[in-house]
């Protein structure tokens, strides 16, 4: 008879915190653990180990009831170290952490930069009704025919170190246009003279 599973899985791939501190000289302060749920990022993850304190062992030991230790870390998410330490107690029953071995430490905990998204341009044409009116209004008051320019804000958060803005006078990699660009369904637009 097959074996049927009730209840939720889990993907957690690995030892709690208090079997690999437990097993360690000096509760393994200064060394480097992960959790397997970080791999996914290409970006290094990883924790340094700065204090431990162990926690009592739980009187009714059940699955909702492990044994728990809190730790002191130095936080490095995607590559980005945390200013303050942080404290891990209640995530650390998670059967999800490895221990970095010693040697392995310094390839593990290198940061790869790498730009991948390139260079992001600082301005872009205004849409063209508006460009018009713009012009019009420019050239009735001063006479110039200088194309106007719309300056962009970005979020700098989703920049995410993948883009930079370009420089006065560099030229962008990736550009924006306010044109339609290629339908999706060109018998809509039979007829009608797109630029592109």
């Amino acid at each position: 008879m097959p074996y049927k599973y009730i209840g939720r899985t889990t993907d957690f791939k690995g030892k709690t915190l208090w079997e690999i501190v437990g097993n360690l000289k000096n509760f393994g302060v200064g060394r480097i653990v992960a959790r397997n749920r970080m791999e996914r990022y290409p970006e290094p993850c990883y924790m340094k180990i700065l204090k431990v304190e162990t926690l009592p062992n739980p009187e009714v030991v059940t699955l909702d009831n492990l044994r728990k230790v809190r730790v002191w870390v130095e936080r490095t998410f995607r590559g980005k170290t945390d200013p303050q330490p942080v404290v891990i107690e209640s995530a650390s029953y998670k059967a999800d952490y490895k221990l970095i071995p010693k040697d392995e430490e310094e390839d593990y905990c290198r940061i790869v930069r790498k730009l991948e998204g390139g260079i992001l341009p600082k301005t872009i044409e205004f849409p063209p009704i508006l460009k018009e009116l713009i012009l019009r209004d420019a050239g009735a008051k001063e006479g110039t025919t200088e194309e106007p320019r719309l300056e962009l804000v970005y979020n700098r958060k989703s920049l995410r170190n993948r883009y930079r803005i370009a420089e006065d006078g560099e030229q962008p990699t990736v550009n924006f246009t306010m044109g339609l660009g290629k339908p999706v369904s060109p018998s809509l637009y039979e007829g009608i003279k797109l630029d592109q």
